[in-house]
């Protein structure tokens, strides 16, 4: 096989295991096939826990066998294909960036556990991430990248309101050692040994396996658990504001494109819609399809995953006029 032939079935390879095209069936196949895998993979794991299904062991080890064997081909093919997805990156570097991906990295957890340290349950229930594949494929067919992107836009507010539940979480462990130490020390032996106590009730669950019998203790409890409603609510408050906003911006937004309506020529610059947009995303979000990225002296053939970046020019291709968001 020539060197371009065996560039030619990479490159098809490629995008055949990345996220489907919706003009490509067998890419679109490839996805449900995957998906199909990874609900048998993690089914089979929860069955064979039932002591009622013992006598289908042997062909749950055989299924799991055959859908890890699966996810190993893949990996593989992904490893050979990283070129592609990491066109900036040159031989051996383009799969060393893919190792160290999130999605390289889950992919290598769902599969040593098969191999290594199988009586691990938590290692074993790593497959369950696989359950993402499920995400990313219907990323570029509906909203649920939504989502993400609230939770990235609001990062810096999350983090803080999860540093306020900690710090509250600590003060409250502290406090009610203080108070009911003396009366349970059983209960209560440390400052540490009221953690499980704060977590319950600042999180408003309140088991009462443990719980204060001291005056000063239940005073505390009953302030605690109030200041556990509220604190719960920032981050739940915060998220769904993320959710209006984005939902604002897209019923609001009218700007229009009528100088591509069939094919034309974007500049990236630092106010660009487009800026930091994977190529998937523009073409799901402004119904345009990406021909070329020309990125300095490089000229790329786009792939979904590929990210625009500043000074980027792209060659896009359009029947009809598009919204931004």
């Amino acid at each position: 096989m020539g060197e371009y032939s065996k560039n030619v079935m990479k490159k098809r390879i490629f995008d055949i295991i990345q996220i489907g095209n919706k003009n490509d069936l067998i890419s679109r196949l490839f996805d449900w096939f995957i998906v199909t895998i990874i609900i048998l993979n993690i089914l089979t794991v929860f069955l064979g826990t039932f002591e009622e299904l013992a006598r289908f062991t042997p062909f749950f080890k055989v299924v799991e066998a055959v859908t890890v064997s699966f996810f190993c081909i893949e990996y593989i093919l992904r490893i050979w294909t990283a070129g592609y997805l990491y066109p900036d990156k040159k031989g051996i570097w383009a799969k060393v960036k893919f190792l160290h991906s999130f999605d390289g990295i889950v992919d290598l957890l769902t599969i040593l556990p098969f191999f290594f340290l199988d009586g691990f349950i938590v290692f074993r229930m790593l497959r369950v991430v696989r359950i993402l594949h499920l995400f990313r494929v219907n990323a570029h067919y509906d909203s649920f990248h939504i989502i993400t992107s609230v939770l990235i836009e609001k990062r810096n507010q999350i983090i803080s309101s999860v540093f306020i539940i900690i710090v509250l979480m600590l003060a409250s462990s502290l406090g009610i050692y203080s108070a009911e130490h003396e009366t349970q020390p059983e209960a209560f032996r440390n400052a540490f040994s009221g953690i499980w106590w704060s977590v319950s009730t600042l999180l408003t669950v309140g088991y009462g396996d443990i719980y204060p019998i001291t005056v000063i203790g239940k005073i505390m409890a009953i302030i605690i658990a109030f200041l556990g409603v509220g604190v719960v609510a920032i981050p739940t408050g915060i998220i769904s504001a993320g959710f209006v906003e984005q939902y604002t911006q897209k019923q609001n937004s009218d700007v229009r494109f009528s100088d591509v309506n069939d094919v034309g020529e974007i500049f990236i610059d630092e106010k660009s819609k487009f800026k930091g947009m994977t190529v998937g995303e523009v073409a799901e979000n402004f119904n345009v399809r990406i021909l070329v990225i020309l990125r300095g002296e490089m000229t790329i053939v786009p792939n979904e995953l590929l990210k625009l970046i500043k000074n980027d020019i792209i060659i896009v291709k359009t029947d009809k006029l598009i919204k931004t968001r």
